[in-house]
């Protein structure tokens, strides 16, 4: 699960650009959002460098979430 921080995204259609593009990397992503926090969960096989940089072409630049240590 890689979990990124979109500053621009703050609406229920930035979310659906934001799930597009990540779709149109890899079709079976999951993407769950927090729209208050301006975060999302993704579970995808792809790496997060290129979630990054389809958020990124799809007009969302993203920030990964350090996610704690185990």
């Amino acid at each position: 699960m890689h979990i990124f921080h979109i500053p621009g995204m703050n609406c229920g259609g930035c979310l659906r650009s934001v799930t597009r593009a990540v779709q149109a990397l890899d079709p079976q992503a999951r993407v769950e959002a927090d729209l208050e926090a301006r975060t999302v969960k993704v579970a995808s096989r792809q790496s997060e460098a290129a979630l990054l940089t389809a958020l990124s072409n799809g007009g969302y630049p993203a920030e990964l979430v350090a996610r704690p240590a185990a």
